[in-house]
């Protein structure tokens, strides 16, 4: 099998990454061997996200960037994947008129398939169907990754009038419970101690198959898989979070004390025209269980600065969240109208200055919440999970925290892939520095 080269730049969340773990691993089997450099690649991917306007721009000045190699190897094939792909499906064929594959997010694991229909065939194929069920591909190599996400779900049932998911990931769709449990297996077989289990809405995983595990019973199942050490999951919605779910937290061992939840905003008023179907104090009710069964948990969360209609009213009752709840970190974003979603029509649209004056003072606001958590932990000694040397200090060794801190710390290199003890001397809004305490 003659050796081709593979150019992937991923924009976006977790589930992005995950897929362009798949897309390597499948184009490996066709002989497909990845490379940093598009000058080199005999197949160009990008894969993409819609969630924000600054995001899908990036990615057509990126294509732009793509055109000339094109001219220079005609041979070249260049596809775009992911969430612009499938909002957009042919129309990008006709606005790039240099791009030969189009796939969806449901057709990740066509693509081998389909580069090999163009390379036969020519043409340019655009592939945007959605599925009832995730396919399984039989891709359980841990290519010896120490941390490994894990697809459970993917699509979302709710419609928020400012999110795009729906109609980029589909309706909601569980992995068969098996199949997961098969593929931690085959990571722990290979080396992995950390799997984070991933869907829009992975906590209401199985909850439209009926028969099918409960999100808490698949924990339970991953918590018994010798060689796992620590399991998370995200993005939880707060509508499916279970007194079930919030009790596994301080009774599964591996289950790690960190949890993101996001809001979106801190007024009813506003979360009633997003179309989320809790309200403030459901919220707010839901952390306090948290915190009552795991005093220790970590929270962090996605918010939405500038929805329209946000008075400073409603703003303040944001902020006057973030005090209540004090989250140990937070993604902030302010709104930008998207395709295909209800509140791009809304009245009062806030102007843009108005949203950068707001984000400021949130984030403002955040730091010295963030300052004030991490040096609560000065003294205590944390587990860490050593993945490598510190970008910053090649003398040092980088890793997190079960609450999914990041700590610098002097150590062996012995240390990396494995569990260490740090006790915490100094302390960032964003990282932790400690010191390693060697086991008795």
């Amino acid at each position: 099998m003659d050796e081709k080269r593979c150019y992937i730049k991923t924009f976006g969340c977790q589930m992005n990454e995950q897929d362009t773990v798949r897309l390597t691993q499948l184009l490996g089997r066709d002989g497909y061997r990845p490379t940093e450099d598009p000058e080199q690649a005999d197949v160009i991917l990008v894969i993409t996200c819609s969630i924000r306007e600054k995001a899908e721009n990036k990615v057509y000045s990126l294509l732009g960037r793509f055109q000339p190699l094109k001219r220079k190897h005609p041979g070249l094939v260049i596809g775009v994947g992911g969430c612009v792909a499938q909002q957009e499906g042919e129309r990008l064929l006709q606005k790039a008129p240099y791009l030969d594959l189009v796939f969806g997010t449901h057709n990740v694991h066509k693509v081998p398939a389909l580069l090999a229909e163009i390379r036969r065939h020519g043409g340019r194929l655009a592939e945007t169907r959605f599925y009832d069920e995730i396919p399984t591909d039989g891709l359980f190599d841990a290519d010896g990754r120490l941390k490994a996400y894990v697809t459970i779900m993917q699509g979302c049932d709710y419609r928020c009038s400012f999110c795009v998911v729906p109609f980029t990931r589909g309706p909601e769709v569980s992995r068969r419970s098996d199949d997961v449990l098969a593929e931690v297996r085959a990571l722990a077989a290979g080396g992995t101690k950390e799997v984070t289990l991933l869907g829009q809405t992975v906590n209401s995983y199985g909850k439209k198959a009926p028969g099918e595990l409960t999100l808490t019973r698949l924990l339970e199942a991953i918590e018994a898989v010798d060689g796992i050490e620590r399991i998370r999951f995200t993005t939880s919605h707060p509508n499916d979070l279970t007194d079930e779910l919030i009790g596994a937290f301080g009774r599964l061992s591996k289950l790690c004390e960190h949890l993101h939840l996001p809001v979106q905003a801190g007024s009813d008023r506003v979360l009633a025209r997003m179309r989320r179907p809790y309200t403030r104090e459901a919220y707010l009710d839901k952390v306090r269980r948290l915190r009552t069964r795991c005093p220790e948990i970590a929270l962090s969360a996605d918010l939405i600065i500038g929805f329209p209609g946000e008075t400073d009213e409603d703003f303040g009752q944001t902020l006057d969240l973030l005090r209540q709840v004090r989250y140990d970190s937070l993604f902030a974003f302010r709104y930008s109208r998207r395709p295909n979603t209800d509140a791009a029509e809304l009245p009062d649209q806030v102007p843009d200055e108005l949203k950068a004056a707001r984000h400021q003072a949130l984030l403002d606001l955040q730091r010295g919440i963030a300052e004030e958590r991490a040096r609560a932990q000065l003294g205590t000694v944390q587990e860490v999970l050593v993945e490598g040397p510190s970008p910053g200090d090649a003398l040092k060794l980088t890793g997190r925290t079960r609450t999914n801190r990041i700590v610098h710390f002097p150590g062996p290199p012995h240390l990396i892939g494995h569990l260490a003890r740090v006790r915490i001397t100094q302390a960032l809004a964003h990282s932790l520095t400690g010191e390693w305490v060697p086991s008795a």
